[in-house]
């Protein structure tokens, strides 16, 4: 190793990675939590950026006179650039490496963290915004990526949840942070200082980047030397049995998001509101949703490889359903109170443990070495497609289909993501990258 770098290899040692991957040993899990930490890091960012905005949407909605449709492009105007970001995600960290794409979000986040904080107009914020949702869709792709590339077969799992724990972290740190502003600082324009609080997490994972080396499965693909290995490679792509995974990796993506949990993130504290809370009771809740949320990824990370991934699926989209339309018959029937949070809290549970804890280790896991960044990209391109219609059509859907509608219409859309899940997804767990390619090869 030079400089934080590991050297070039020869292709020849790849079945050697291939090998440590398979099992690994106790000298190695420990660096390999380390980097995997670190690479998780950038998880927490996304998690922080996706969830400060529920804070700020009342006062930024009252500061610039948004009505409902505005106030949607308010939410989705980053999402619309996490789907750019995706979209040059797979590209960047198959020419240029894991680490310099994840050190490019970082300089991302940063702009949009200080922009957000110090911006003039509602055109400017909404630029910041966007700037900050590339680095969203950059780092949701290479971190997964960087972690599975590392980890031998046996913690894969448990070590890319690792990022979706920092991504829980991020949320109740967004959470946390607009509760305790809203509680005790006293100031106009508070949302300003919300989304520029950012800039601090930023400026750590900058920094940490620095201190990890390059993904060895990436410099091995490097080292092969072809022009064909630095091109996008769209013909195996479109091999039928590698195409027909990143189809599946996109029915489950955007299915994904349509079970309510983005419209929770986003618009937590109106959801409560509309149900009779007050705006620091709310808050609050808001909170508790945010650390519940972190406590059951934390158990997931330690079931996602025991379990099994598959498992995990059917039973928290099972309870989700369960809940979903509880909460539904609860906003039919106006009540509210310690039942209504209860309820919203096992549905927020049950998704952690399964639909969040799982995607980005199936996802990140699915695909073969030469197309993971590409099949990555795509996959998460249809993710954050979905996740931007969620957070444009919340308000509307609330609106004319009420707030025990929306929930139901999310119970439903839990019903075709358990079936893809039961018979078109392969069971990964212990399994290593190699086998998983072979089965869909």
């Amino acid at each position: 190793m030079a400089n934080g770098q590991f050297v070039e290899m020869p292709a020849n040692i790849k079945m050697k990675f291939a090998n440590n991957a398979r099992t690994g040993d106790a000298s190695s899990i420990g660096s390999v939590a380390f980097l995997s930490f670190v690479a998780a890091l950038g998880g927490v960012l996304f998690g922080y950026d996706t969830a400060v905005i529920s804070g700020t949407i009342s006062d930024v909605s009252g500061r610039f006179s948004l009505d409902a449709i505005a106030k949607g492009w308010y939410v989705g105007c980053a999402l619309v650039g996490s789907i750019a970001g995706v979209a040059v995600a797979g590209w960047l960290s198959d020419r240029f490496g894991r680490k310099p794409t994840m050190l490019f979000s970082s300089v991302l986040f940063s702009v949009s963290a200080l922009g957000c904080a110090f911006c003039i107009g509602f055109n400017d914020l909404v630029a910041y915004r966007i700037i900050g949702g590339v680095g969203i869709g950059v780092v949701s792709i290479v971190s997964p990526v960087y972690i599975s590339e590392i980890s031998p077969a046996k913690i894969r799992g448990t070590m890319v949840s690792l990022y979706q724990l920092a991504i829980t972290l991020g949320f109740v740190l967004a959470y946390l942070v607009n509760y305790l502003l809203l509680v005790n600082l006293h100031i106009g324009e508070l949302w300003r200082v919300m989304l520029g609080a950012e800039a601090v997490i930023t400026l750590l994972f900058f920094v940490v980047i620095f201190f990890i080396p390059e993904s060895p499965r990436w410099l091995a693909l490097r080292a092969e030397g072809s022009a064909r290995s630095r091109r996008i490679p769209w013909g195996e792509v479109a091999r039928p049995g590698i195409l027909k995974a990143i189809t599946i990796g996109c029915a489950i993506a955007v299915l994904g998001q349509f079970m309510g949990v983005n419209a929770v993130l986003y618009y937590g504290p109106e959801i409560f509101a509309n149900a009779g809370f007050a705006a620091k009771e709310s808050s609050f809740s808001t909170v508790l949703v945010g650390v519940v949320n972190m406590v059951s990824t934390v158990i997931a990370v330690f079931l996602v490889d025991r379990v099994g991934r598959k498992a995990l699926v059917y039973f928290g989209v099972s309870v989700m359903v369960a809940c979903l339309v509880t909460i539904g018959v609860l906003f039919k029937m106006q009540v509210s109170g310690v039942l209504f949070v209860a309820v919203f809290l096992v549905y927020i549970f049950a998704q952690a443990v399964s639909v969040s804890a799982v995607v980005f280790v199936l996802l990140s896991e699915m695909y073969p070495d030469k197309v993971r960044g590409v099949a990555m990209s795509v996959a998460g391109f249809a993710l954050w497609v979905g996740t931007y219609l969620v957070g444009q059509f919340t308000p509307w859907c609330m609106t004319v289909l009420g707030s025990s509608g929306t929930f139901f219409f999310f119970a439903a859309m839990c019903l075709p993501y358990l079936a893809i899940i039961w018979r078109l997804v392969p069971e990964t767990t212990g399994k290593s990258l190699e086998e998983v390619e072979a089965y869909w090869k």
